[in-house]
């Protein structure tokens, strides 16, 4: 069944002018940004905070991108210094901020344009796709952002303020299409300002459970707040997310010191550090402890990843010999903080008292 579309006469343009205007006065002060006032002094911002930002912030809010962004940008202030830093450096940074694939494409990409581009982002879209860890929404972003490309750029903000604004009656995935040449249609000259400005709409003035119409500029051609704005989007079926099980053993020296290891280098979480654990099964399963000891057990963490949800039970143990460890480090346990430790795994620590 085909899915329903709006009135034709609903795929008019934006009112882009509008939205710059009201960008220019109530833009958002973000630390990856160039401000509309330094735009037009001429300032152009660059490509490599924009790429860095766009990839912090996939599937992550600005307040937990924020303080990443400031650490990463002072450590590695170039994407030469970035290409040059250890991957596990990155990966240390990069913990607690999730989907640590980013991560991983960060530094593969850093060395791209390193090798390939000699340092310098290129300036279209299409040549962005070429990199590592750059999809389509990315590659339009950086170059709608950096080189004033006239790309429409799509986040779940500008989703939200175009299903409104259209008084989509059906999921937005199921009208891509339609929001894109809607938007695309839209593009002005000023093309960066013009995508940070949607966004920035979509966060603040039409959000996801509060709307300010009257002091929306895109409000004179919204159909969604002559009817309930918060109606829209509709939302999409959602699939049942499975549950996995697993156990976490904590180990711990005479000394006090915990021991860990890095996972693999292909999969969930590659190359992060753990302390051991077993496969993550779809029932449950008693524990194959890792070395025979007087096993504490602490209760379990749930940790909700996009596919799934983990149940794990954590168990620790003191042990004193120690030669069959070989395989990864012991940690003092006040040094945690530095170690790149998933969110999943610092969970595990502390609920056995660590951290």
């Amino acid at each position: 069944m085909m899915p329903k579309q709006p009135p034709a006469q609903q795929l008019i343009p934006l009112d882009a002018g509008a939205v710059l205007a009201w960008y220019d006065r109530h833009a958002r002060d973000l630390p990856w940004r160039t401000s509309p006032a330094d735009r037009a002094r001429g300032i152009r911002p660059d490509p490599y905070r924009v790429w860095l930002s766009e990839i912090m912030l996939q599937q992550t809010t600005v307040a937990a991108v924020r303080d990443y962004f400031l650490r990463f940008t002072t450590l590695w202030p170039t994407v030469r210094s970035l290409a040059a830093a250890p991957l596990d450096s990155i990966l240390r940074e990069w913990a607690g901020l999730g989907y640590y694939a980013r991560a991983r494409n960060l530094h593969a990409c850093a060395e791209a344009v390193v090798e390939r581009h000699g340092g310098v982002f290129p300036a279209t879209s299409l040549e962005l796709l070429t990199l590592p860890g750059i999809g389509p929404y990315t590659a339009a972003a950086i170059a709608a952002i950096s080189s004033d490309e006239p790309i429409a750029v799509l986040d779940g903000n500008v989703d939200r303020v175009l299903a409104r604004y259209l008084a989509l009656d059906v999921p937005v995935r199921e009208v891509k299409d339609l929001i894109r040449s809607t938007v695309q249609a839209s593009v002005p000259a000023r093309a960066g300002d013009f995508a940070q400005a949607m966004m920035d709409l979509g966060a603040t003035i039409c959000a996801p459970r509060a709307v300010s119409c009257l002091v929306c500029p895109l409000q004179p051609g919204c159909a969604g707040t002559r009817l309930d704005p918060l109606v829209y989007p509709v939302k999409a079926e959602k699939p049942q997310r499975p549950t996995r099980y697993g156990h976490a053993f904590v180990i711990r020296d005479g000394s006090g010191d915990v021991y860990l290891r890095s996972r693999p280098a292909t999969g969930l979480l590659a190359k992060m550090t753990e302390p051991p654990v077993s496969d993550w099964t779809r029932a449950k399963s008693d524990p194959s402890f890792p070395v025979a000891a007087n096993w504490t057990h602490h209760g379990q963490i749930v940790h909700v990843f996009t596919h799934f949800r983990l149940e794990l039970q954590v168990w620790s143990a003191t042990i004193a010999d120690t030669s069959s460890f070989d395989e990864g480090w012991w940690a003092d346990p006040r040094s945690l903080e530095s170690e790149a430790l998933p969110t999943v795994f610092r969970k595990a620590l502390a609920l056995a008292g660590l951290e």
